[in-house]
């Protein structure tokens, strides 16, 4: 492995202790309830208008969007709805019966409500409000809250309204930043309290999130996107460079890497990147310069085994393979958050149309989990049913088992049951050496 650009930073580098601020707007606004969390839209957001988005206002948003826009936004949900359908399919109820007499089992519930967060900053992130209420609506829950901050004078963006409305969004909240996973997660403005959190966000919300996991429940621990393309001879560096360009332009600490098994290859890219971060937008162009100077990184590799080995232990949010034999990658990469098989596709389809959800574990979160489905919002639970004559197997290890442990009150409960179930009978009940 030889480094042809080697990263000044990781995703890690230059974090901000943000908890300390992060805490005290959560504080504040679990004791001060809807008029707090008002108080901190106005400083924030700038915004002095209503915070629930109400039906004359989402249809005075739908009215601002275009015939045009509006197939585009319902193409990708339908995608990520069918995407979304055969997932919940996967997850089904099933009973066993473990030994005679006793059947155990297993149920999918839905959490009674979510809440889903939209960034609104410097993009109008329609896709993250398709993937996040969508997937939360096909899995069963009952009620989601979905906010996105205001712009000042406007509110959240027509675009935005639009779709969260036509995903399925029970309740809108004008909120963005700390202020809008407290109202979700604390059940503020006549919403129940959200059970879930899902969504991506800036640094505050991410914070606020990790702060809230365990009162509620989190899609993941989130960081600046990442994306890396391995790439053998028969990539064409035009696309490859255009991929990596493309995902940098997320902000100043996004990583991208490129993995190459032909250092020719490795070398055009690393020359043709520079002048397509020139030819973007201003601010595309500084975040891609940025990104790409302090976190960009080209490794040449000897081998696919090795280009392998790499990738899995950078596990990165989003991995691109534009090299030969696709399904040998696809049987080898084994960390990730979401693979891009051929050169046929890109991370872009992924993050806003295709189908399988954007948000994705970050900073090596793909080492254990995977993104947000449909599975986050649901409680796999457990159930089981004896009769009595199971009793007889199940009581006696249980009391045995219970005594050894030294827990005579766990035992106790096994004995009484075969006192009555079994009259007359007489059981070793105890503790097995």
């Amino acid at each position: 492995m030889d480094y042809l650009k080697k990263a000044e930073k990781t995703a890690a580098t230059g974090e901000q202790d943000v908890r300390v601020a992060v805490e005290e707007i959560l504080g504040a606004i679990e004791a001060g309830g809807d008029d707090a969390a008002r108080a901190y839209a106005r400083k924030f957001d700038k915004w002095e208008g209503d915070i629930v988005v109400d039906a004359e206002a989402r249809r005075a948003a739908a009215l601002q969007v275009s015939d045009k826009l509006k197939d585009d936004i319902r193409f990708a949900y339908d995608n990520v709805r069918r995407f979304a359908e055969v997932q919940r399919a996967t997850l089904t109820d099933t009973e066993v019966e473990i030994v005679p007499g006793l059947i155990a089992g297993q149920k999918q519930i839905p959490v009674s409500a979510a809440g889903c967060y939209a960034p609104g900053g410097r993009y109008s992130h329609i896709a993250s409000a398709i993937m996040t209420v969508t997937t939360a609506k096909v899995a069963g829950v009952g009620h989601v809250t979905a906010c996105s901050p205001p712009r000042p004078g406007v509110g959240i963006h027509p675009a935005i309204v639009y779709t969260l409305d036509m995903c399925g969004a029970d309740t809108i909240l004008n909120l963005g930043g700390v202020q809008g996973i407290a109202a979700m997660a604390f059940g503020l403005f006549g919403a129940p309290p959200a059970r879930v959190l899902a969504g991506p966000g800036n640094q505050f919300v991410a914070e606020a999130k990790r702060i809230l996991y365990g009162r509620v429940g989190i899609d993941m621990f989130a960081g600046p996107t990442e994306s890396m393309v391995i790439a053998d001879a028969s990539a064409d560096p035009e696309i490859v460079a255009a991929d990596l360009v493309g995902q940098a332009e997320h902000g100043y600490n996004s990583p991208v890497w490129l993995i190459a098994t032909d250092r020719a290859l490795a070398e055009t890219v690393a020359a043709r990147i520079p002048a397509l971060i020139s030819d973007l937008p201003e601010l595309n162009r500084r975040n891609a310069e940025d990104a790409w100077r302090d976190y960009g990184e080209i490794i040449v590799c000897a081998s696919r085994e090795e280009a392998v080995s790499v990738s899995d232990t950078y596990a990165s949010e989003h991995l691109q393979v534009q090299a030969s034999e696709l399904d040998w990658w696809l049987d080898n990469l084994t960390n990730y958050g979401s693979l891009f098989l051929g050169e046929e596709t890109t991370v872009a389809y992924g993050d806003k149309v295709s189908g399988p959800n954007h948000v994705l574990p970050t900073k090596g979160a793909a080492h254990y989990t995977g993104g947000l489905s449909v599975g986050k919002f649901l409680k796999t639970v457990t159930w089981q049913r004896s009769t009595r004559d199971a009793n007889r197997a199940i009581g006696q290890s249980c009391a045995r088992i219970s005594r050894l442990e030294g827990m005579e009150g766990h035992a106790r409960t096994a004995d009484v049951r075969l006192a009555k179930y079994f009259p007359g009978e007489n059981f070793d009940l105890s503790a097995a050496d």
